[in-house]
Formats: structure tokens, sequence, C-alpha cells
């Protein structure tokens, strides 16, 4: 299989591999710890996999890049964890939503993708200043993609909003 995935562009490669991990038996909604540990794992162990294939690094780049890598990705996995909280409070609203509890995590929801986004770019300056600002897009571009591929696969799993008690 790695040699057919090396013949894709950057971005096949990307969605081959998370888009392999994501369809491989995603537990139903009411599983959401499960499913969020899957992800966790899988994604984890694939992501480096997916950063070196694309990436490209000559062995000075990697040896710059990688510690700046794990002080991003530790802090990704604050965001994972708030946004798990996030999705396990809409869990337990679902069958009860109320107007004020929607507002809410939906305001949670805003705020979470701000910090996302300000994540994504202290890292990206990091990246720029240790190496340059077409490796530092390049990693934000891999970042981004597959960041939008989860979050693609979450969304789908996840039912949609709907007045609590049936209320119309």
């Amino acid at each position: 299989m790695r040699a057919s995935l090396t013949r894709l562009t950057p971005a096949g490669f990307i969605t081959a591999v998370v888009g392999g991990i994501l369809l491989s038996g995603a537990p139903a909604y009411g599983q959401v710890d499960s499913y969020v540990e899957l992800l966790r794992s899988d994604i984890r162990t694939k992501k480096q996999e997916i950063l070196t294939e694309v990436m490209q690094f000559s062995d000075e780049q990697a040896s710059t890049f990688w510690p700046i890598y794990r002080e991003y990705d530790l802090e990704l996995s604050k965001y994972a964890d708030r946004r798990l909280a996030l999705i396990k409070d809409y869990a337990a609203n679902f069958e009860t939503m109320t107007d004020d509890k929607a507002r809410e995590l939906a305001d949670r929801s805003f705020k979470l993708e701000e910090e996302r986004v300000k994540v994504r770019r202290e890292y990206f300056e990091k990246v720029r200043k240790a190496l340059d600002p077409i490796i530092a897009a390049k990693f934000v571009q891999v970042e981004r993609t597959v960041g939008l591929l989860i979050d693609l696969q979450i969304s789908a799993e996840l039912p949609l909003m709907d007045r609590g008690g049936g209320e119309k």
C-alpha cells in the first residue's frame, strides 16, 4: 500500500491515510469516548508519517522542525480535550436541548475554533522563523487538511441539534 500512497499528490496522500483511519469502523454516536480515543491514537500514529512524507524534510530541517511540532502537538491535545468536553456536553444535553444551552454550546464551539486558529498561527510563526515561510505554510496546510478531515468525520457522526423533548 505504501508504494501506491507515495504516488499520490500530497493532498491525496493525506486524504488516503486519514480517510482510511476514519472510515475503518467509527463507533456509534453514543460511544464518544471510544471514538475520540480511536481518532487520537490512529491519527497521532499516522500524523508524523503524513508530515514526513508530505514535507520531505532534509535531515537538518527535520531536526529543527520536530521539536517545534512536539510543542504544537501538546497544545493541540489541550484543544482536543476541550473539544471532547464540548461534544460530551452536547451529547448529555441532546435530548433536553434548550435555547440557552444551544447558544452556550455554539459560543463554546466558536471560541474553540478561534483557539485552534490561534495555535496554528503561533506555530506557523515558530516554524517560519526557524525554517522558512514556505515550509511553515506547507505545515499549516497539512495540519488544516488533516483537521478538516477529522472535523468532517466528527460532524457526520453527530446528529443535528433539535429542540429537546420533541418540541417544534
